[in-house]
């Protein structure tokens, strides 16, 4: 092995590329800003400071997402621990923002799932690990909120396997829950951790270690929680295999973390386990020509793909920077490149590090590294960049729409800014605009899963373009593409149910606007011979 083979191997060795991913309001966006505190990426949890002095999530880098309390974006966040790097994406929870974080999805190798320990599972999270499931995603769970009244620990254990079909290993055990809720029992190294509460969580906690039969836990712990925790805990050791690693791998076992984000409990043991355990930088499927292959981290040229596309991260520039998952290879600034859809070579002397809404030039890249490339209007959503010609990363998915929407400019004077504006966040692929077939109506049709992509549209065009809009809803409900291999003529002939209408949309593909469900089905079935498809290639 030569010594630049033997320094990629090394340097893939230490990435670890993670999405988190939980039901709204799960608590997903505090333990990223925990996972950054004990990674020693920021000095205090919440420290993005506005001048009035208020905390703000590091992740949540959007004007929007610090007044509605929620993430509406992804965001990439790199930084190193325990001599590992780190690509951290914090994904939106919001359903109406789901395909944001399907995206993500296909540029990591792990995820955290973060689980309310009051709640259980709830449709959002079944929703993102299905996903998960399909792409073999190995998931690591962290039981959040066990400083609240939660559900018993053992039914949320059996809730995991029941409806995910997951088997799960705790990794540690809680000692005692809401109010009571002193610490954590590690089952891999056989101590008890107990935690100090440190003001709002902005700091680490003061952690106390010792063993479960020491005097001083027998003081810290009432007799009925000594005696649960140490009756669940037989019972765990005599019913659970050991701690398999290869099934984790495989996305067939979940490592399940008890804790509290907001006090910074367990956080620092999901971490080390984390990288201990996550999977590093994994082969990606492309196409060469018309055959399947896998594209390994350890091929020696560059290759990567644009997962994310997002404008004015930096509102001072009014740019573009598109997300790119390293695949294989050695990113090296300046270098020219390929982008196999179109057969440009363009070079790539605008890239950068990611830390939320800050950036930092990069001059090297490894396989697992999301970095950003500004400035290049010929990137899309999708777009494989590669040294070798021929190699193509597979299509992302895109969602059909659910919702559907006319975008007007009332104001004749601010048209151009509404124009421009509107040109450049369709360009992040979250929203997708459509033609009527027929129609007379020149008005922008905007389609989105959910109503709120809508009023992020609206808020971004006045606060970043300074464009007022109105928007009139309409009455379609679902949309669906035509496949590709009907015949134009055939669709043309096709008999409509009242109200659906044919449209295309920003690609040029065939698709059929419904009012309702059963209009969609009246279609199937007086149209048997048109094949009809919920998810698209980007």
């Amino acid at each position: 092995m030569s010594v630049a083979e033997e320094v990629a191997e090394q340097q893939i060795a230490r990435r670890r590329s993670f999405a988190i991913i939980s039901h709204p309001d799960a608590g997903k966006t505090t333990l990223t800003e925990k996972l950054l505190l004990y990674g020693g990426a920021i000095q205090l949890a919440g420290s993005v400071t506005s001048r009035k002095n208020q905390r703000a999530a590091t992740s949540d880098w959007m004007e929007l997402e610090r007044q509605r309390g929620i993430s509406v974006t992804s965001t990439v966040l790199q930084f190193e621990y325990a001599d590992h790097v780190l690509n951290l994406l914090d994904t939106p929870g919001h359903r109406d923002f789901s395909e944001d974080t399907y995206r993500v999805l296909t540029a990591v190798d792990s995820v955290v799932m973060v689980i309310d320990a009051g709640k259980g599972i709830e449709p959002q999270t079944r929703k993102l690990f299905e996903i998960c499931k399909q792409r073999g995603i190995p998931i690591f769970t962290f039981m959040n909120k066990l400083d609240r009244p939660t559900r018993p620990p053992l039914d949320l254990l059996a809730e995991l396997e029941e409806v995910l079909g997951l088997q799960t290993y705790p990794m540690n055990w809680p000692l005692g829950t809401g109010f009571e809720f002193k610490g954590v029992f590690s089952r891999m190294d056989k101590q008890a951790h107990f935690f100090e509460r440190t003001v709002r969580g902005a700091h680490r906690a003061p952690e106390e270690v010792a063993s479960l039969n020491d005097p001083v836990v027998r003081g810290l712990l009432s007799d009925e929680i000594f005696e649960t925790v140490s009756a669940e805990l037989e019972l765990l050791d005599g019913a659970s295999a050991d701690f398999d690693e290869a099934a984790v791998h495989r996305g067939e076992l979940t490592p399940v973390f008890f804790g509290s984000a907001a006090n910074n409990f367990g956080v620092q043991m999901l971490l080390q386990a984390f990288v201990r355990y996550g999977l590093p930088p994994q082969p990606k499927h492309a196409r060469e020509s018309a055959t399947d292959m896998e594209v390994k981290p350890t091929d020696p040229a560059f290759s990567g793909f644009v997962f994310k596309i997002q404008a004015n991260m930096d509102p001072r520039h009014r740019d573009r920077i598109a997300f790119v998952r390293v695949c294989s290879g050695r990113f090296e600034r300046e270098m020219p490149v390929l982008i196999a859809r179109s057969g440009k070579r363009i070079k790539l002397n605008s890239s950068h590090k990611l830390f939320g809404q800050d950036r930092e030039t990069v001059d090297e890249a490894w396989p697992g590294d999301i970095i950003g490339i500004v400035g290049h209007g010929d990137l899309r959503i999708g777009d494989t960049l590669t040294e070798q010609t021929g190699i193509e990363f597979h299509e992302l998915p895109r969602f059909a729409p659910e919702v559907f929407a006319y975008l007007h400019s009332d104001n004749t004077s601010q048209f151009k800014r509404f124009r421009e504006g509107l040109d450049q966040l369709l360009q992040e692929g979250v929203v997708q605009v459509l033609s009527v077939i027929g129609s007379n109506v020149r008005v922008p049709l905007l389609g989105a899963v959910g109503q709120l992509q809508f009023e992020v549209v609206q808020y971004r065009l006045k606060a970043e373009y300074g464009a007022d809009s109105r928007l009139e809803r309409t009455s379609w409900s679902a949309l669906r593409w035509v496949d590709p291999s009907v015949p134009r003529a055939e669709v043309d002939a096709a008999l409509l149910p009242t109200g659906a209408k044919l449209a295309e949309d920003q690609n040029g593909r065939l698709t059929i606007l419904f009012d309702s469900d059963w209009s969609m089905r009246y279609f199937a079935e007086k149209n048997a011979g048109i094949k009809l498809i919920s998810v698209s290639a980007a």
